[in-house]
């Protein structure tokens, strides 16, 4: 089973990788930091996620230390992001940050969609296959990477104050888990990632929020 979804995973690895990197950066662009805090930024958005979910799996040493691909390719698209926002002039224009906030939102959502299907898969080419623990881990392995991000950058993360973010990974691994068997898993991996990415777009969009305490 595991060769039905192996090459599918590496294609959501790599997509995930660079649009969690591309958010990381462009929030470290925001906050005007320099190049390295933007790198930094970038790397753990894109392997935050992966490494908590080794962790969890017992994974040791984790992925991030085996295989430097990912690293590379973070920081790659971290300094693309840092140059292409650094020689432009109008940088803090109103039009540039309405970008920056947008294309932030994509590359995130990207992210968390492609992860959430790396997080279970990586699960069940251990073995693994518990239902609650295959949400959990896509789940962590989705939103992980964002709430170091944000943590860092002295933000609120995302996952507890923006429309509903995590819920989509749930919903997202639900979905999954439900097709998997009737569809095959390369089917129901790319079901899933349009299921988050819907999802989480339609809750920016509608400002789908879950209840809170309000003033």
């Amino acid at each position: 089973m595991i060769g039905n979804y192996l090459e599918f995973n590496v294609f959501f690895d790599i997509i995930g990788t660079i649009a969690f990197a591309i958010s990381g950066a462009i929030l470290g662009c925001k906050k005007k930091m320099d190049i390295l805090g933007v790198i930094v930024l970038g790397l753990v958005t894109a392997l935050g996620g992966g490494f908590v979910r080794d962790l969890v799996l017992g994974i040791n040493p984790p992925n991030m230390f085996q295989n430097s691909t990912n690293a590379i390719i973070s920081t790659v698209f971290s300094v693309l992001v840092f140059m292409f926002f650094y020689f432009r002039k109008n940088f803090t224009s109103r039009q540039v940050l309405i970008f920056m906030n947008e294309f932030m939102i994509l590359s995130d959502t990207i992210g968390l969609a492609s992860f959430t299907i790396t997080g279970m898969t990586t699960a069940l080419s251990l073995g693994l296959d518990k239902k609650f623990l295959l949400i959990f881990v896509g789940s962590i392995t989705g939103v992980g990477g964002g709430m170091i991000r944000d943590v860092l950058a002295g933000t609120i993360p995302f996952i507890f104050k923006e429309q509903i973010y995590a819920g989509a990974c749930i919903l997202g691994s639900i979905v999954f888990l439900l097709t998997r068997n009737f569809l095959g898993d390369q089917v129901s991996m790319i079901i899933c990632f349009f299921t988050v990415l819907i999802f989480r777009l339609l809750a920016v969009k509608k400002n789908w929020n879950l209840p809170r305490i309000s003033d």
